[in-house]
């Protein structure tokens, strides 16, 4: 084997520190009463800009859909994952909404050096990985994780929706509105309900409170 010391000039000079590619982590779900959490897992290519990237709430609802496909079509890998409403239950909301970080990072096709996930904490990764307070206003690759997770979530409770529609699910996504939370006293939880939440579980244990449905599952986009 050769020696080091009889490598070109170019070649012994060569940066071993090259950045390495770099993924954006955000999740979508925290608060709704009902449905899965949803992350999503972004590695942006430089060689392919996309335009307007910012935090999924800033955006209208037609805009952020441009934006999936643009993000799909461009990106050099994406991951959406999900932690189910029995995981929610069972774990709580953080350590589900983890789980599901993990998941879309361990489901990209290319491995990244490191990680950087929107929010104060992390979820166990293999790489380095740094969290960024409001970094969905501020990395585009965790921008453009926070628009594919919401876009996925908020498709998975239109067709959520078509279920139960005595909820309107299409119109609040699971958040605790002033219709959600009537709908819940009336017809009690359904099993997309986060019974480890407090308005759910009061519903539940409402005299009003009744559950004739049967589960149904929400589609999770893996690429």
């Amino acid at each position: 084997m050769r020696s080091s010391k009889s490598l070109p000039l170019e070649q012994a000079a060569f940066d071993w520190e090259t950045p390495a590619l770099v993924a954006g982590v955000d999740e979508a779900g925290r608060g709704p009463l009902a449905g899965p959490g949803v992350a999503a897992a972004v590695i942006l290519d430089e060689r392919q800009p996309i335009a307007g990237l910012a935090d999924s709430k800033k955006l209208s609802a037609a805009r952020r859909d441009q934006l999936y496909d643009e993000i799909r079509a461009k990106a050099l890998c994406c991951c959406v994952a999900q932690a189910s409403v029995e995981e929610i239950d069972r774990l709580n909301i953080l350590q589900a909404t983890l789980l599901a970080m993990q998941r879309a990072v361990a489901g990209l096709r290319l491995k990244p050096g490191l990680v950087l996930v929107d929010g104060n904490r992390l979820p166990l990764l293999e790489m380095r990985a740094e969290a960024i307070v409001k970094g969905d206003a501020k990395v585009a690759a965790i921008s453009a994780a926070s628009i594919l997770a919401k876009v996925t979530r908020d498709r998975g409770l239109e067709l959520l929706d078509q279920h139960y529609p005595q909820y309107g699910f299409a119109r609040h996504k699971g958040y605790g509105t002033a219709e959600h939370l009537q709908a819940l006293r009336l017809h009690g939880p359904c099993p997309e309900h986060r019974r480890s939440f407090a308005p759910v579980a009061q519903a539940e244990r409402s005299p009003l409170g009744i559950n004739p449905f049967h589960a149904v599952a929400i589609a999770t986009l893996i690429t």
